[in-house]
């Protein structure tokens, strides 16, 4: 079995990097941003399509983990031809898959439908994100690195927010469909503004020889290191916990509060704000401080949040908690995401299998969340927020080292 490498020590090849300008950073992200608006504009939204489609909110909740599950699934396809082919057409690729697929969602006359043209859209969307990030990788030294994946990250939180909040306010002035073909349209500019940028990006572009067997290699050499397949693990649990507990928050101020679908919107603008506005800075405290101190704080802020949502305080309490919900996805994720993009020269391998435990976990958590809220939406809430208080104490020893 080999033995985990430092973190201090960075091969010649990666430290030597020169960071492309941020720019490049910000647009890719902008990609990221509008596939995680689409996938959780439907969130606050789940009473009025159960209502629509005369189905349960419990039946229609199941459109979350058909689209996460799908993206997770497909990240390990991606991954290993991005290596091969170059990362930047496999991201052009991915985002038209998106925009098309996601379009036709907006005709659908059935949930039976729109699960499965969910599933096809996380499919067709999974390359990404996850290629975005093997993209920094091999873009950015690691003592820089921590920046550029908090700049994506924070735009992937922001997707997130904006998706809910705007998925409940677009709902209610303009219907369910428009949600749909505005991220469609949204998702077509941004492609047309990577196609004018272009030459930026295939200047940078890398190959990696290899493809499928490649990546089967890579990936028993990952798994055989301790460090490994510990940070999978947990990037696996914060997706669970995360798409678990954000996707039914919408329900929950419906619930709780008696909001309806503009009020919701606006209760759930405060998740993503902290990695819009913070996201660059929490990388950087990363850097600087280590990811052993960041990494079990940021997982007990979100247990933490998930356990004053539990306790059904005022509204304004709810709302300052969704924000700390997100600053603990914040203070996690782009690490692990640093953390794996040093564990194979391969990057392709290592994101690919970041992005499919992140998106795995992301379907089951929300899948998870659902088999279990008959005991209690409140109760659920309490439940999934105790595990991560456990989770974050077996933090502390599992990344003492990553300094």
């Amino acid at each position: 079995m080999k033995s985990d490498q430092p973190l201090t020590a960075n091969p010649p090849s990666v430290t030597d990097i020169i960071a492309p300008p941020m720019f490049l950073v910000i647009i890719l992200s902008l990609g990221t941003f509008i596939i995680f608006f689409q996938g959780f504009m439907v969130a606050p939204i789940l009473p009025k399509l159960a209502m629509l489609f005369h189905v349960s909110v419990r039946h229609v909740s199941f459109i979350e983990p058909a689209y996460l599950l799908g993206y997770g699934f497909v990240t390990l396809v991606y991954a290993p031809l991005s290596d091969k082919y170059g990362r930047f057409p496999i991201i052009l690729f991915s985002l038209t898959c998106f925009i098309v697929l996601t379009a036709c969602t907006g005709f659908c006359h059935s949930i039976a439908q729109m699960i499965i043209l969910r599933l096809l859209t996380g499919l067709g969307a999974g390359g990404v994100a996850p290629i975005t990030i093997g993209w920094i990788g091999d873009n950015f030294p690691y003592a820089k690195r921590g920046h550029a994946l908090g700049i994506l990250f924070g735009f992937m939180a922001g997707g997130m927010a904006f998706g809910s909040s705007a998925g409940a306010l677009l709902t209610a002035r303009l219907g369910w469909q428009m949600m749909f073909w505005v991220a469609a349209t949204v998702g077509a500019c941004i492609l047309l503004v990577l196609i004018a940028n272009a030459k930026h990006f295939l200047q940078r572009n890398t190959k990696h020889a290899g493809g499928f067997r490649m990546m089967y290699q890579s990936t028993k050499e990952i798994f055989c290191l301790p460090r490994g397949w510990r940070t999978y693990l947990f990037v696996l649990f914060n997706g669970m916990f995360h798409s678990g507990v954000f996707a039914w928050t919408g329900y929950f101020f419906y619930k709780n509060y008696n909001l309806h679908e503009r009020e919701i919107g606006l209760a759930l603008l405060g998740y993503g704000i902290p990695g819009l506005l913070f996201g660059p800075m929490l990388g950087k405290l990363a850097d600087k401080f280590g990811r052993n101190k960041i990494i079990p704080i940021g997982i007990l802020v979100g247990a933490l949040s998930a356990i004053t949502l539990s306790i059904n305080y005022s509204l304004a309490i709810s709302c300052i908690a969704i924000a700390t919900l997100s600053l603990g996805f914040d203070l996690t994720q782009p690490l692990y995401a640093a953390i794996i993009t040093t564990l194979s020269p391969k990057k392709g391998a290592a994101t690919g299998l970041f992005a499919f435990f992140l998106f795995m976990g992301y379907g089951f958590g929300s899948l998870i969340f659902s088999l279990i809220v008959n005991i209690g939406l409140n109760q659920t809430f309490r439940l999934f927020g105790i595990v991560a208080i456990v989770v974050a104490g077996i933090a502390v020893s599992n990344f003492k080292n990553e300094k």
